[in-house]
């Protein structure tokens, strides 16, 4: 699944933000469930799942995830959520944020959804993006409990890469700006 598949979902999101209050206040409110478990949340994502997709399955899941997280915190950026929140870590130095996000790394599937509302919620304090669409499709990964250890294995090692990228990327820069001048006295 690629990501231009899931643009006319995020588009339909981006819609409701803009256009249903009611509706964003209701994704909002389906986080307090496993995804796709809160029936009024369904008028606003069901059209979006896939006729031959079973309950459980896992793109049906991320859509319901997606559609949560995103109503929590609506706004986008570029990067992964793994970037965005190594370059939260860079910016803020507390070593909890390493700690939530290597225990969001540790998360099965059954466990994941908590730990991503944690982790948007960081990000929403501090008014950084991510890519929903890229978590969209991660979570596709992230949500099936029948997905072989190895794409689960890729897809921890991809956001850990995406984290520490940002992290050491973000430091650099700092450490950039911080250093004095460049300068010679004759």
């Amino acid at each position: 699944m690629s990501t231009e598949e899931d643009s006319p979902f995020i588009h339909h999101l981006q819609q409701l933000q803009n256009q249903d209050r009611g509706a964003i206040a209701t994704l909002r409110h389906s986080l307090a469930f496993a995804p796709g478990d809160y029936p009024k949340a369904y008028p606003y994502v069901e059209r979006f799942v896939g006729r031959d997709w079973h309950a459980l399955d896992a793109r049906r899941l991320a859509r319901y995830a997606i559609a949560g997280l995103f109503a929590m915190h609506p706004v986008r950026h570029s990067h992964s959520l793994a970037a965005a929140l190594g370059h939260l870590f860079a910016s803020k130095q507390r070593p909890s944020l390493e700690l939530r996000f290597l225990a969001l790394l540790e998360a099965d599937a059954e466990s994941v959804m908590n730990h991503l509302c944690q982790a948007v919620s960081l990000l929403a304090t501090e008014g950084r993006g991510f890519d929903h669409a890229l978590l969209l499709k991660d979570l596709c990964t992230a949500l099936d409990e029948r997905a072989a250890p190895e794409w689960r294995d890729r897809l921890k090692r991809q956001w850990a890469r995406d984290f520490y990228r940002a992290s050491s990327a973000a430091d650099d820069s700092l450490a950039r700006t911080a250093s004095p001048s460049n300068t010679t006295t004759d």
